[in-house]
């Protein structure tokens, strides 16, 4: 068993609202720009100076991903793969809940959902969408990201949302951040180090969370 820590998350910056931004779904890193999902745009912001930066004309209602070359996008019951140099959707595959997906993540060669009113985080084959292995949770599940050979997600529940850390043999939770009350969580993504950024619904923000050392 874990020794689960529950602490409240530091939020150390928060972006937006942005102007016509009214909805910030799917959030994604490419190392140097936040991705995030408006509805009918990802939006490019940079995340020293919170400016926002070009974007990609493609439906993009939940989960953004980035596998290093392409974006992957939830767009009602599909998965896109995007050119981020062009915003042209390269190739399709079914999300594997039907239209009810939420998070989306990349990692080791496949792609990480979470299913949010299931309570479930897929993994699946990133090619042909064939479910590879799925993880409960007992709570409504938002965004999804991998750091340093962790699984993190969110949770959205009333007015409350956590990121936590669990085990993705079993889905164990070993580590909970608390997000502050009303600052809800619809995507979620790593820097790769440091920081959680936390799409934030129908605020229109973005915000980062310190990630907790272990």
């Amino acid at each position: 068993m874990f020794d689960m820590a529950n602490r409240p998350a530091e939020v150390v910056r928060e972006y937006g609202p942005f102007p016509g931004v009214e909805q910030v779904n799917g959030v994604s890193y490419d190392g140097k720009d936040v991705w995030f999902a408006t509805g009918d745009q990802l939006v490019a912001l940079e995340p020293k100076d919170g400016t926002l930066g070009r974007s990609l004309a493609v439906p993009s209602h939940a989960g953004t991903a980035f596998d290093g070359r392409h974006f992957f996008q939830i767009a009602e019951a599909h998965i896109q793969k995007i050119d981020p140099a062009t915003g042209r959707v390269v190739s399709t595959i079914p999300a594997p809940g039907g239209g009810g997906d939420a998070g989306l993540t990349w990692a080791e060669g496949t792609l990480w959902v979470g299913q949010y009113r299931d309570r479930k985080i897929h993994q699946i084959d990133p090619e042909t969408g064939k479910v590879l292995r799925t993880i409960e949770s007992n709570r409504f599940v938002t965004g999804v990201t991998w750091v340093d050979g962790e699984l993190w997600h969110a949770t959205w529940e009333g007015d409350e949302s956590e990121l936590r850390h669990v085990d993705p043999r079993t889905g164990e939770v070993i580590d909970t951040l608390e997000m502050p009350t009303g600052a809800h969580v619809s995507g979620l993504e790593s820097n790769g180090n440091d920081l959680f950024y936390c799409g934030g619904g129908k605020s229109g923000k973005v915000r980062a969370v310190r990630r907790p050392r272990r």
